[in-house]
């Protein structure tokens, strides 16, 4: 459980994203980089990254969020705020930029257990390997 001024919660969000037209561009040093800026992302908007996997073609996101912030809205400044950063600072012409497909999944772990989340992206994690 974790608490606010007003507020004790324990909201999971399972977020998972493409890049646009599913590419396979997050690979190597990029899906290091994007790692990277997602931490960022979360340790600035003051949420804890439980698990984060970069995958070829998504990336898998399980966040621990106050009430305060809706999942669309933790979905669109991890999508937003990352392509911007990494446009900004990684790609020096169109063809390196990262774009975002406009949908993205998300769930709670309301009757999954967190622990079964993180198991799921694990195996992902151990499937890319």
């Amino acid at each position: 459980m974790k608490t606010t001024r007003h507020a004790t919660y324990n909201l999971n969000y399972h977020i998972v994203w493409l890049p646009k037209y599913r590419n396979a561009v997050l690979t190597g040093e990029v899906a290091d980089r994007v790692e990277s800026i997602l931490h960022e992302i979360a340790d600035k908007k003051g949420l804890d990254i439980q698990n984060l996997a970069v995958q070829p073609d998504h990336v898998h996101l399980f966040v621990s969020s106050p009430p305060k912030h809706s999942p669309s809205l933790l979905a669109n400044w991890f999508k937003g705020i990352s392509s911007r950063k990494y446009n900004h600072r990684h790609a020096d012409h169109d063809g390196e930029k990262i774009r975002w497909a406009r949908g993205y999944y998300a769930g709670t772990a309301g009757h999954v257990s967190g622990e079964a989340v993180e198991n799921y992206i694990n195996r992902h994690k151990e499937a890319e390997a």
